[in-house]
């Protein structure tokens, strides 16, 4: 469905196009009910037609439904209007990340620090009900009045009503290694995230840089986490530990949740920088039999000794004249 400047949907009365998000057309709309502003969604026919795509908005639904945080976009009311589906949530005027490094470059040490606890916040609320984003990076949060972030964007979020591990998918740049696999996520899926987006809000660009997204989706599989440290002159070996942490392969060295982050970042000085080296040595690498060749070679092994397995039964089996 288009929708154009003046138009009326169900009780709102459309004020401008906003945006074209993952699955919806955004638009800056007036509740003719209330006189407040808001952010109306309504997904695209093509999302709607396709279930995979469809879940992704659903999704988005359900975690809008249970959220109320001041780092955390609200969802007002969703529904259903003459058979379309549509979302309505509170309208966040602010800058996204993503604009602010554009503009400004990396952000100084405190400012992202800080930043990136009150994420930390409002992730951890999330957490708490039992939501999991899957999803965190600079396009999806924005920074309003007195540097409060806001989050946005839980089209690829986990919750109570929409379980499951979800699809192996995610934004290449910042996605977790148990997301490209499509393995269980919880909240240690959101620390990953988030510690590749506190480096890229010190340094200007993600922690993985490849030639392509396949390259990238390997350093995330199989790359030592980065040394911020040295990437990044000025930054505290602290600030790197704490960074490397979060942004390992293994779910279970990471920090367990959002409060065990947020302390670290917070008392920097208890950081125990001994375990940089070993945070930031790569991780074992995929076995032959895992590797594309091994695969193959792997099949046509297995396909020898079933034919031959085969041809002496047959031999065995034969009826003696």
């Amino acid at each position: 469905m288009s929708l154009q400047t003046g138009d009326v949907f169900y009780h709102y009365e459309i004020r401008a196009y906003i945006a074209q998000g993952g699955t919806s057309d955004v638009y800056r709309a007036l509740d003719t009910l209330t006189g407040r502003e808001v952010a109306l969604k309504i997904p695209k026919r093509t999302v709607v037609l396709d279930p995979v795509q469809y879940e992704y908005f659903l999704r988005e639904v359900e975690a809008m439904n249970i959220l109320h945080h001041p780092a955390v976009q609200h969802g007002l009311e969703s529904g259903h209007f003459d058979t379309t589906p549509y979302l309505v949530t509170d309208l966040v005027d602010g800058k996204s990340l993503r604009k602010l490094l554009k503009e400004n470059g990396p952000l100084p040490v405190e400012r992202a620090i800080n930043l990136t606890c009150k994420i930390a916040e409002g992730l951890a609320y999330c957490h708490e009900q039992d939501v999991i984003h899957r999803d965190i990076k600079p396009e999806n949060v924005l920074i309003i009045n007195d540097d409060q972030p806001v989050i946005l964007d839980f089209g690829l979020a986990i919750s109570n009503g929409r379980p499951g591990r979800g699809k192996a998918a995610g934004t290449s740049d910042y996605v977790a290694p148990e997301q490209i696999e499509g393995q269980e996520c919880d909240r240690r899926t959101d620390v990953y995230t988030l510690g590749a987006l506190l480096y890229e809000l010190l340094t200007g660009k993600p922690p993985f840089v490849g030639k392509d997204v396949e390259d990238v989706i390997k350093q995330h599989l199989y790359g030592a986490a980065p040394r911020l440290d040295r990437d990044k002159p000025g930054v505290s070996p602290q600030v790197a530990t704490v960074v490397s942490k979060c942004l390992q392969r293994d779910p279970d060295r990471r920090y367990a949740d959002m409060y065990a982050l947020i302390e670290d970042l917070t008392h920097l000085d208890k950081v125990d920088i001994r375990q940089l080296d070993a945070l930031t040595t790569a991780p074992p690498g995929p076995s032959f039999f895992q590797t594309q060749v091994g695969q193959v070679l792997l099949m046509l092994a297995a396909f020898v000794v079933v034919t031959t397995v085969l041809t002496i039964l047959g031999v065995a089996l034969k009826p003696i004249r």
